[in-house]
């Protein structure tokens, strides 16, 4: 008779826990007192894989609509300094790639990662309404010892172009690095450096982080090909919608491109892409499951990243520029953080 009890008490543990009563965190905070955090996740794509012709011209309306929002936080999808430094320091696990070198600007500065950090957290705590030139390009070098080079670029966009020199920390070296960020496709510099340096900010955070979608599987082709396969099976809305989004890629104005590509209705076919298809992927050793657990791993890490910018800051307006695969993810996790409003993406690029 015991032995059936336990049976039965067996059985019931693995059942489904949807009967189970579930607390609402989110009626926690209604009453909270004080102003609420508004965060706008917008969803891009990577300008890195825009036509030959791209022109940064094209992100002007983009970059009118989001300004009216007013960030006092801006975040990118990016690796901290400090989580490059983990990496450097762990290569057996992570690799010796895991982020570009900062050898010039330890040159020029005469700081490693670590100490660049600690040196960036405090002149930025004794930052001027208004910074001289010279400040403003010691400030730019700082930021590249410390492995945030959009930072060091938001810095010099601000500087008045006849200052746009070396000098103060900011070596010869550096400031060509600084010349050529100034023409790369690419949505950190055009879209989140330019918009930060437009409302005055001293900086953008990076808050992307691969410390936990690496995947350790004895055979790294093998998991690489059964994850394209998974993704192969996609179904033809999802491959219009691609053809659709290339069209509008072409544009001289790509504000209709992020108006289509952060509507609801794009965003739930690429979750359902990336991710429904991997689930249901039949593969021996688990490979696109596994996938998913780092997909996972690494959007949790970057929403508690997210959520680190402002935790000093109670009703701070974020706006978070990532991937627009992403954003289904972000949408819904931030959206349970305690004192936190998810402002609609659709209405600010109206």
């Amino acid at each position: 008779m015991g032995n059936w009890k336990n049976w039965i008490r067996g059985l019931l543990l693995t059942l489904p826990l949807a009967a189970q009563a579930q607390v609402d965190l989110t009626a926690l905070g209604r009453a909270m007192v004080g102003p609420r955090s508004k965060i706008l996740v917008l969803g891009t794509v990577h300008l890195r894989e825009m036509p030959k012709d791209f022109n940064a011209v094209s992100l002007d309306r983009v970059l009118d609509r989001l300004a009216t929002f007013s960030p006092d936080i801006i975040t990118i999808e990016e690796e901290s300094g400090e989580e490059c430094d983990l990496a450097a320091r762990h290569p057996a696990k992570y690799g010796t790639d895991y982020c570009g070198p900062t050898d010039a600007a330890r040159e020029a500065t005469g700081l490693d990662v670590p100490a660049a950090i600690v040196e960036v957290d405090m002149t930025l705590k004794a930052w001027p309404a208004q910074p001289t030139a010279a400040q403003r390009r010691h400030l730019a070098g700082l930021f590249f010892a410390a492995n945030d080079r959009v930072s060091a670029y938001v810095q010099w966009l601000q500087l008045p172009d006849a200052e746009r020199r070396s000098g103060d920390s900011l070596s010869a070296a550096l400031v060509e690095m600084l010349v050529q960020d100034g023409k790369r496709n690419d949505e950190k510099f055009q879209l989140a450096a330019r918009l930060a340096a437009r409302l005055g900010l001293p900086r953008v955070h990076a808050v992307d982080n691969h410390t936990g979608d690496k995947i350790d599987v004895p055979d790294i082709k093998a998991f690489g090909q059964s994850i394209e396969a998974a993704w192969g099976t996609g179904s033809e809305e999802f491959k219009e919608r691609i053809k659709r989004e290339h069209a509008l890629s072409q544009a001289h104005d790509l504000l209709p491109l992020y108006r289509y590509i952060n509507e609801p209705e794009h965003l739930r076919v690429l979750a359902e892409t990336n991710v429904r298809l991997a689930l249901n992927a039949t593969s021996p050793q688990g490979y696109p499951q596994m996938w998913v657990a780092g997909w996972e791993i690494r959007n949790l890490r970057m929403v508690a990243n997210i959520r680190e910018t402002f935790r000093e800051r109670p009703g701070a307006r974020v706006l978070t520029i990532v991937g627009a695969s992403h954003k289904p993810w972000f949408d819904a996790w931030l959206g349970q953080l305690q004192g936190v409003n998810i402002v609609d993406v659709e209405r600010v690029l109206e």
